[in-house]
């Protein structure tokens, strides 16, 4: 019995594509994406590069969650988030404090950037083991704060796949597990 001549895998080369994307090396390009918020309530946008990991991102949208649940049973969401780009004041794209906030190409307001504070945390462990997914948790006692608690939080998470089209712009997509089946759900981030 003969065996096949194998090549060292030093000795073979990649084929690599020329690309004008970039990834971040702090986060990955397939993330996980949780859209959560109190029935009247306004939606936050938590982005995760692991789903047990403190959030890289955390956005409170201009949208109830009401009104985010009735755009999506059209089949189609587009969430664009603008910031203005200051001269003098680099720094990365997710540090951005405040963005005007426009949904299907209306102007909705303004989203703002926030810390993940121990409510938040509370929402992402609930759903840490899910991967794909929507559904109503109990909310956390002070979370009545907010006004418009009503004993349960809408949520919603998937795998989004994100690029990086500079330093100024961002996309996330998300990520259907069957091909037709389900929302089409994308948002953009862009610094002018």
């Amino acid at each position: 019995m003969a065996f096949p001549n194998i090549v060292p895998v030093a000795n073979c080369k990649w084929l690599t594509l020329p690309t004008r994307l970039s990834m971040s090396h702090t986060v990955g390009r397939k993330v996980t994406g949780t859209l959560f918020g109190n029935r009247r309530g306004h939606v936050s946008f938590a982005v995760q590069d692991d789903p047990r990991s403190e959030p890289v991102l955390l956005l409170e949208l201009a949208m109830s969650t009401s009104s985010l649940v009735k755009e999506m049973s059209s089949g189609l969401l587009r969430i664009a988030l603008e910031c203005e780009k200051v001269p003098g004041r680099g720094g990365k794209l997710f540090q951005e404090p405040v963005w005007s906030m426009y949904c299907n190409g209306r102007k909705n307001g303004y989203a703002v950037g926030r810390t993940c504070n121990e409510s938040d945390w509370h929402v992402l462990s609930t759903v840490q083991s899910v991967s794909v997914g929507a559904g109503v948790i109990p909310v956390v006692e002070d979370a009545g704060k907010d006004g418009g608690s009503d004993g349960e939080l809408l949520y919603m998470r998937a795998k989004f796949e994100r690029v990086v089209g500079s330093r100024d712009s961002e996309a996330f997509y998300m990520m259907n597990l069957d091909s037709n089946v389900g929302p089409e759900l994308s948002i953009f981030l862009l610094r002018i």
